[in-house]
């Protein structure tokens, strides 16, 4: 079967395999570094510890310039996806270092890092899946249309509300997200815990003790990130 992409869902590709492959390998050294096997070790100048989203920045900034400055074609411009993709990887890997601006790499904040890269790559994967959400269907009306993008909208923001950032962000490109993250509970924490859910009702019980459990998610960015599970 052939699969044809247009110029910027093969950039996309091309994004979003570099992305996910240079956090695989990033992730596997590092945790080779932790352990003291392997070649590898952490680069320093002098006494100063160069953390990796540092070559990630220059790699953002150098294919982003090129790329405005160019607008190139063709394999070229391939070759800069996939160098934004490896910068954006590096650097996000060390996204939790960005919020608490100190080295919490193997601490427990450091699985923000993790989230962080999990969904972008999982919103990288539905972009190039899936078509242009803003565009009107043939022989659609228009105030059909603009309803949907608006209750659409809304629903993406009730989403984020209750703490389902993905949902509310992908929902964007699949409706069916936006729908199932607003109609589930909110985190505690959320903007709409905060507001609908008082203190001793049924909502906020449930909503505290769905969050204590344990879910496959956290094994899996156990796994991944090299921490241990949450207790």
């Amino acid at each position: 079967m052939h699969l044809h992409l247009g110029a910027g869902r093969t950039a996309l590709l091309f994004m979003l395999v570099a992305f996910v492959l240079t956090f695989a390998v990033t992730r596997l050294i590092v945790r080779m570094i932790r352990s003291g096997r392997g070649p590898f070790g952490n680069v320093a100048v002098g006494e100063v510890h160069v953390h990796h989203l540092v070559p990630g920045i220059f790699l953002l900034l150098i294919s982003g310039v090129v790329e405005f400055l160019a607008v190139p074609n063709g394999l070229l411009r391939s070759c800069l996806a996939a160098a934004f993709g490896v910068g954006a990887a590096l650097t996000l890997d060390e996204f939790a270092l960005w919020l608490h601006l100190s080295d919490v790499y193997w601490a427990e904040e450091g699985r923000t890092s993790v989230d962080t890269v999990v969904g972008v790559a999982a919103l990288g994967a539905i972009g190039l899946l899936v078509s242009n959400p803003f565009a009107r269907q043939p022989g659609e009306g228009t105030w059909f249309f603009f309803s949907f993008i608006l209750l659409n909208s809304a629903l993406s923001v009730v989403a984020a509300l209750k703490g389902r950032y993905f949902l509310g962000v992908a929902g964007v490109l699949l409706p069916f997200l936006a729908l199932w993250g607003a109609l589930r509970l909110g985190y505690p924490g959320s903007p709409w815990f905060r507001r609908f859910y008082g203190e001793g009702s049924t909502k906020r019980a449930r909503s505290e003790r769905r969050a204590s459990r344990r879910r496959l998610s956290d094994r899996f960015k156990a796994l991944v990130s090299g921490l241990p599970e949450r207790r």
